[in-house]
C-alpha cells in the first residue's frame, strides 16, 4: 500500500468557485492531493483547526504549512509544475494577478449581489447584473483580440476566472447566452466542455474523520 504521509491535503467544496480554481490548478499541474470534501454547514474540526476562518479551499502541505487562499494555491501548484506554461513570463503573471484581482474584488461582489438579490433589497437583481457586466465586457474585449484572457495560450488567469463566470452564467443561463459577448461565450463553452473541467467536478461524499483516503 502506497504511503500518503507526504501527500498534501486539500479541503474543498465541489460547487465553490474558489475551490474549483484550486482544483483546476492542481489537476493542471498533475499534483496528487488527498481530497476532503467539505459540507459548509458542518465544517470538519480538522479543517477549522488549521484554518479558523472556515472557508475553502484549504491546502495543508506535508511540512505543516497551510495555504488557505485559492489564488495562492494556484501559484503554488503552477510553480511546482508548469509544463503547459500557464505562468510564462513575470510580466504575464503580473497581468494575470491584476485581472484576477478585478475578478475577486469587484466582479465577485456584483456576482454575489445578483445571485442573492433577495438579501440586498436596495436594488433589483437586474441592477446588480448590469453592474457585473462591466467585467464581462472587459473580458470580451480581451478575447476579441486573442483566444484566451492574456494571449493566444491558456494562462493562470483563465483557470482563475472561469469558475466565477460559470457561477454568474448559471444564475440565468438563457439570459447569458443572448448577451452581446460572443468571444466570452466561446471561451466559456471551451472551458465548460473541457476534459480538465469535467475531471475536477466528480461528486464525492462529505469527508469525516476515519474515512478512507481519497486521492485527487
Amino acid at each position: 500500500m502506497t504511503s500518503t504521509a507526504n501527500t498534501p491535503i486539500l479541503y474543498s467544496f465541489r460547487r465553490c468557485p474558489y475551490a474549483m480554481r484550486a482544483r483546476l490548478a492542481i489537476k493542471h499541474a498533475g499534483i496528487k492531493v488527498i481530497l476532503r470534501e467539505v459540507v459548509l454547514r458542518n465544517k470538519p474540526p480538522a479543517m477549522l483547526a488549521i484554518s479558523p476562518k472556515g472557508t475553502v479551499p484549504v491546502l495543508q502541505l506535508p511540512t505543516g504549512e497551510v495555504i488557505d487562499e485559492s489564488w495562492e494555491i494556484v501559484h503554488w501548484a503552477t510553480s511546482i509544475n508548469d509544463s503547459q506554461s500557464l505562468r510564462g513570463s513575470s510580466a504575464r503573471v503580473l497581468d494575470a494577478n491584476r485581472l484576477v484581482s478585478l475578478n475577486d474584488n469587484e466582479f465577485k461582489q456584483h456576482l454575489d449581489h445578483y445571485k442573492y438579490a433577495d438579501r440586498f433589497p436596495d436594488f433589483s437583481a437586474e441592477h446588480y447584473r448590469t453592474q457585473a457586466e462591466a467585467f464581462l465586457s472587459l473580458l470580451d474585449q480581451r478575447l476579441a483580440a486573442h483566444s484566451f484572457l492574456l494571449d493566444d495560450e491558456p494562462s493562470i488567469a483563465d483557470i482563475g476566472i472561469f469558475p466565477f463566470i460559470r457561477q454568474f452564467a448559471h444564475i440565468d443561463i438563457d439570459w447569458f447566452k443572448q448577451t452581446p459577448y460572443p468571444y466570452l461565450q466561446r471561451w466559456f463553452e471551451h472551458y465548460l466542455s473541457s476534459e480538465l473541467f469535467t475531471s475536477i467536478m466528480n461528486k464525492y461524499p462529505a469527508w469525516e474523520e476515519g474515512q478512507d483516503t481519497l486521492l485527487f
